[in-house]
């Protein structure tokens, strides 16, 4: 009987053990240049690492608007321990552009674009 019920447990946890879906995640908008490479080399020619919109957006508001994680993580609609996971992976891909030569494109992923561009900057521009 005991192994009836543990055969039967197992049974439920591999039907129960898929991913939870993707939530998209809130961006202010795309970068004002959507690529970044090391001067007179063409782009043809170098390796490239691509940094997801998400993980730009997260860059932005945490090292450039100085927010704390839980702001940041709040207008990104995400949790705080998926925003750090996210700077992290966009400070690993930034480190390997810039000490390696390689081109940097900032592009793709699950995100829900808001109304303004990347900054105030490009938002001036933009009117």
């Amino acid at each position: 009987m005991l192994e009836r019920v543990v055969s039967i447990c197992q049974q439920y946890q591999r039907r129960v053990q898929v991913p939870r879906p993707f939530c998209c995640r809130r961006i202010a908008g795309r970068p004002g240049a959507p690529i970044f490479k090391p001067i007179g080399i063409p782009v043809r020619a170098l390796d490239e690492v691509v940094m997801t919109l998400d993980e730009f957006e997260a860059m932005r508001l945490a090292d450039l608007d100085g927010l704390y994680q839980e702001q940041a993580a709040e207008q990104m609609n995400v949790s705080r321990p998926t925003l750090s996971r996210i700077i992290d992976s966009a400070h690993r891909k930034m480190a390997d552009a810039l000490v390696h030569g390689k081109a940097l494109r900032i592009g793709g992923g699950p995100v829900q674009m808001e109304g303004r561009r990347c900054c105030r900057i490009h938002d001036d521009e933009a009117k």
